[in-house]
């Protein structure tokens, strides 16, 4: 069986409290800090609920600025728009990863706008 990387798991698991597939408390036990408050924010808005298509994660990246730690950011589409999903994951005494930041960047203007 394939090693999942901890940018894959949080990835769908914010994705679905953003998307409102699943409550934002689901997320109480892999948040620390204020990163669990500012979920909450941003999931009051239900910025990544869409009419019909249902939105993905289509690609991950990330950093390790330390052992320890990972700054992760995510392109979600849902049809033909895209998202940005940034976050960050530590790990802790425990050997779990927990969530510590998550921000999400506003929709993407079409080619040609001149913007």
């Amino acid at each position: 069986m394939p090693h999942v990387r901890p940018t894959d798991v949080f990835a769908d698991r914010l994705l679905s409290v953003l998307s409102g597939q699943r409550p934002v408390h689901s997320m109480l036990r892999h948040t620390v800090g204020p990163a669990y408050d500012d979920l909450a924010r941003l999931a009051e808005r239900g910025p990544l609920r869409t009419r019909g298509t249902r939105p993905v994660v289509r690609d991950i990246g990330y950093y390790v600025p330390r052992p320890g730690a990972i700054e992760a950011f995510a392109r979600i589409g849902a049809g033909d728009q895209l998202r940005a999903m940034a976050f960050r994951l530590e790990c802790g005494r425990d050997h779990r990863w927990r969530c510590t930041a998550v921000e999400l960047g506003g929709p993407r203007a079409p080619h040609g706008d001149g913007v």
